[in-house]
């Protein structure tokens, strides 16, 4: 069984900060890739950020520049930076993984197999 628990998602002023992380537990011993997907009201849900387990990463075109991914020391932990935050990055943001996907197949729209519960980030204007 595979857990994920993200934490760290909040309600903050437009072109703040703000650090969510993810802790992927279970039975599999590592995850090749994990990834952040977000979902706003009445929008589909999409790839924020995603990193593979040898450090390569991959950016939404909206986030480039402001939001950085990144392993934490502890085993299958994942950390998202977001810096500039603006209105339209408020949504659900949901901690995703799988042990044996590709970081070149999440990015062409294949996410992994588990999902975490999600976590609330309000951007206020």
């Amino acid at each position: 069984q595979v857990q994920l628990v993200e934490s760290g998602g909040g309600l903050v002023q437009a072109g703040g900060s703000l650090i969510v992380s993810c802790v992927v537990s279970g039975d599999t011993a590592s995850f090749n890739v994990i990834g952040w997907y977000r979902q706003a009201p009445g929008k589909e849900r999409e790839l924020v950020a995603a990193i593979s387990n040898g450090g390569s990463t991959n950016y939404a075109a909206s986030v480039r520049g402001r939001f950085t991914i990144a392993r934490g020391s502890a085993k299958n932990t994942v950390y998202l930076q977001m810096n500039s935050l603006e209105p339209e990055d408020t949504a659900v943001y949901y901690c995703n993984a799988d042990p044996t996907r590709s970081l070149l197949a999440v990015i062409a729209g294949y996410p992994g197999k588990y999902w975490g519960q999600g976590t609330q980030v309000t951007v206020s204007s």
